[in-house]
């Protein structure tokens, strides 16, 4: 039995991400890893959870592996099986294993859709112990000082099957996320589209209407990122309210009332 090579350095950020902070939470981030403490970030769908990760590996200079939870995901899957490959079994590190072998930063992308049973795995990372329990091959991995665990979720979407344990969220350091006041937002969308500043600008005011129907219809208003995405359609000389319906409203909600009075008020803005 042999394992399959694994090369960390093509998990390193190579170019600085864009990214623009909200808060504290690079500085935050930065004391939690200098003193080996597991970060958990939390915040709606869409509002740069996961290119602050990118941008941190970059700062940091250490790799990232990110895993994209959902329900089928087992223990197996991130700490890693046996597989007979060519006549021959071979141990293969799931991506948890190979992050703390390699010392790398491990974020585990929407937690809360993972199994319950699953999420346990990461408890002994998550405290003084800083091990991983490999108990197929009765190997005890002790994680470095560079290893990193980092988890997020969306609050927003919390059900009683659908919830961080304490038990696992006592655990980490918190950094809360949301969408970036209007001016940043604008920002955003012209940095990340090269879209002019009138259109940014309405496209964020289409934005915070629409979150203030949370509740009220909708499960989660426009996030930045779907901003991006109408934009970038208009600058590909997509018409305003065509890209708003397609990138936007469509990607919202499908009960059909909802979708007219979205569309109506992007119509009322541009």
């Amino acid at each position: 039995m042999k394992a399959k090579s694994f090369k960390p350095e093509e998990y390193f950020v190579e170019k600085e991400p864009y990214y623009e902070p909200i808060g504290k939470e690079i500085e935050v981030f930065e004391a939690a890893y200098n003193n080996q403490l597991p970060v958990l970030l939390k915040g709606p769908t869409g509002c740069g959870k996961t290119r602050f990760m990118e941008y941190m590996s970059w700062r940091i200079k250490c790799p990232l592996i990110t895993v994209s939870c959902h329900d089928d995901l087992t223990a197996s899957d991130l700490v890693g099986r046996y597989l007979v490959t060519g006549g021959e079994t071979v141990w293969v590190d799931g991506p948890l294993a190979r992050a703390v072998r390699a010392g790398s930063i491990c974020y585990l992308d929407e937690i809360v859709e993972a199994r319950k049973d699953t999420t346990v795995v990461i408890h002994p990372l998550c405290d003084d112990r800083r091990v991983l329990p490999m108990e197929k091959l009765g190997e005890l991995l002790e994680a470095p000082p560079e290893f990193c665990m980092a988890i997020s979720y969306n609050p927003g979407y919390q059900s009683v099957l659908k919830d961080l344990k304490q038990s696992t969220r006592q655990r980490f350091v918190a950094l809360e996320f949301d969408y970036p006041d209007a001016a940043v937002e604008q920002k955003i969308v012209e940095k990340e589209t090269g879209v002019d500043s009138e259109t940014a600008k309405q496209l964020v005011k289409f934005a915070q209407m629409t979150r203030n129907l949370k509740g009220g219809g909708l499960d989660e208003g426009a996030s930045t990122r779907l901003l991006v995405h109408a934009a970038k359609l208009m600058v590909q000389g997509v018409a305003p309210v065509t890209a708003c319906a397609s990138s936007i409203s469509q990607a919202l909600t499908d009960d059909t009332e909802m979708l007219i009075a979205v569309n109506e008020l992007s119509s009322s803005v541009f």
